[in-house]
């Protein structure tokens, strides 16, 4: 358990910096990006390993990296570019 919560925080950790690197002018400031990585793979990791049980590592890993890749795209702000101007009639 204690391998598949460490292993869960390194993985959020790394998705949440390569989300930083590649999308860093649509994101807010990278601490915040960081730790919602990590504990969204936590998160993931805890509820995964409570619905399936002990001994499926590699679907609680996989869940962990669901849960943090859903919350980390809730931090993506839009597009200054794929703004439309609102027309007033």
């Amino acid at each position: 358990m204690i391998l598949e919560a460490l292993g869960s925080a390194l993985l959020g950790l790394a998705l949440a910096w390569a989300t930083a690197h590649r999308l860093g002018h649509r994101l807010p400031s990278r601490t915040l990006v960081l730790a919602t990585g990590a504990g969204g793979a936590l998160m993931g990791a805890f509820i995964a390993h409570t619905a399936l049980g002990p001994g499926r590592s590699a679907m609680t890993l996989a869940g962990a990296v669901i849960v943090a890749a859903a919350l980390l795209s809730l931090l993506l702000r839009p597009d200054r570019r794929l703004r439309r101007r609102q027309l007033t009639a």
